[in-house]
């Protein structure tokens, strides 16, 4: 049993610096009980994961969260070893040798699939690749997406569908006043996009998306919400079994959009429900050619059921954002079905010292603020295992010992005074061009950015 002391401290690596990974680090912190020293690591040389690449670029207010986030990371116990693969630059076997205590917080970065045919289609995509291409995420900025559809079906009724919706549709100088990646300003400054299609396969009152996100389609300057009156309506049982608050809110505003006069603009955003995808078409040349959907009714359980009655969308780009996916870490268990490390209230099953938090925990589920209190329980968990002598020992728990590993594979590691000289950069660069961020998105850049 190790005595944890302030010279010889808790160490535990952190595996993800997204939202999850910098609360489960700020309630180490936080706890009183046992001294610690904390590695976060991160396969990119940026911290701060999906706040940097998920959150849509013109929700800037959802990305101050980040204030807190550098104050964690600049703790004095706290080091950030970004530009650092699990798996491959840091080894399942060299964690436990390094850490008394290793905390998988690596979010959900895959998608689920439609499963139906034609998904393969040249222009059919995951909302996830889409998003993650705006916001300049290194692995998929170099991608040549070229935006030719002048009708785009998003499929799904949550709050990332409606995210590539509002930026597919908003004007050049409405993103402008957001940090969305410059390479994408310039493809949808010269895009084609008139008619968006939200597709849900079940009724207004099972969508996903949060109010606030849904009003927005409504202050577009360019685009008009259209919404069919029809699949809006609600029996008065479905109406009186609506009793989540935000659910009925939203249906109020559905209402709403479907009895404006639309004004005329240049773009439409049509909230479709009750429908399908069944087939993405063929153009002919491999290409999405169009989306075959079937009508919906509910059962008695709330459950869609196809009408047999089919319509075609005129649309060449197909988004498929129906829920991200855990992908399995080297050496690490994986329940394949769920997509999330198999674990027992954050504690991996099977394996001492060895914890989860996050989507990567639970499923891909709730805002970035559900992660806070996921996080601090999983945290005092692995407490009390260090507190009941539970924890292996690690047998090199010198912060120096980690630094030699990682120097003699030639990793490039990137620190938190790096990421900060980093963003200085991308600040003062956003500021000349008029914007709130103008972000490097290559890695080789971004390394060049190092403190000097």
């Amino acid at each position: 049993m190790t005595l944890f002391t302030p010279d010889r401290p808790l160490r535990v690596a952190v595996i993800g610096s997204g939202p999850s990974g910098v609360f489960a680090t700020e309630a180490l912190l936080k706890q009183a009980a046992v001294p610690v020293s904390v590695d976060v690591f991160d396969r990119l040389p940026t911290p701060y994961g999906l706040v940097r690449y998920g959150v849509a670029p013109d929700h800037l207010t959802i990305k101050s969260v980040t204030k807190g986030f550098e104050k964690t990371l600049s703790d004095p116990r706290v080091r950030f070893l970004g530009n650092v693969e699990f798996g491959k630059d840091l080894t399942h076997a060299e964690a436990k040798a390094h850490y008394d205590a290793i905390l998988y917080t690596v979010g959900a970065s895959s998608d689920r699939r439609l499963g139906i045919a034609g998904e393969d289609l040249h222009g059919s995509m995951s909302a996830t690749e889409f998003v993650a291409w705006y916001n300049g995420h290194p692995d998929a900025a170099a991608r040549e997406l070229v935006l030719s559809a002048s009708g785009v079906a998003v499929v799904g009724v949550g709050n990332v569908a409606l995210d590539v919706s509002r930026i597919l549709v908003k004007t050049v100088a409405e993103l402008r006043e957001s940090d969305i990646a410059a390479h994408a300003l310039e493809v949808l400054e010269r895009s084609p996009v008139t008619d968006v299609w939200i597709l849900g396969r079940r009724g207004p009152a099972q969508a996903a998306f949060t109010t606030k996100e849904l009003r927005e389609f409504g202050e577009l300057s360019d685009a008009d919400p259209i919404v069919k009156t029809a699949e809006v309506q609600l029996s008065e049982a479905e109406e009186a079994a609506i009793t989540d608050n935000t659910k009925k809110k939203n249906v109020e505003v559905l209402r709403d959009f479907a009895v404006r006069t639309p004004e005329g603009k240049n773009r439409r955003v049509h909230l479709r429900f009750l429908v399908s995808p069944v087939e993405i078409l063929d153009d002919g040349a491999g290409n999405v050619g169009g989306l075959k959907v079937e009508r919906n009714r509910l059962d008695e359980h709330g459950n869609a059921v196809g009408t047999g009655d089919y319509e075609t969308l005129p649309v060449q780009m197909v988004l498929r954002s129906v829920g991200y996916r855990g992908v399995a870490l080297s050496g690490v268990p994986f329940d394949e079905k769920r997509g999330v490390i198999p674990n027992l209230e954050g504690r991996v099953e099977g394996r001492a010292g060895e914890y989860t938090a996050g989507w990567i925990k639970r499923g891909p589920s709730g805002v970035v603020g559900t992660n806070r209190k996921d996080a601090t329980d999983t945290v005092a968990h692995l407490i009390a295992d260090a507190n009941a002598g539970s924890l292996p020992s690690a047998q090199h728990p010198e912060t120096a010992a980690i630094d030699a590993l990682l120097a003699a594979k030639n990793v490039e590691v990137f620190t938190f005074a790096d990421w900060q000289a980093l963003d200085a950069h991308e600040l003062a660069q956003g500021q000349q061009q008029g914007r709130p961020r103008h972000k490097v998105v290559q890695r080789e850049e971004m390394l060049k950015h190092r403190k000097r």
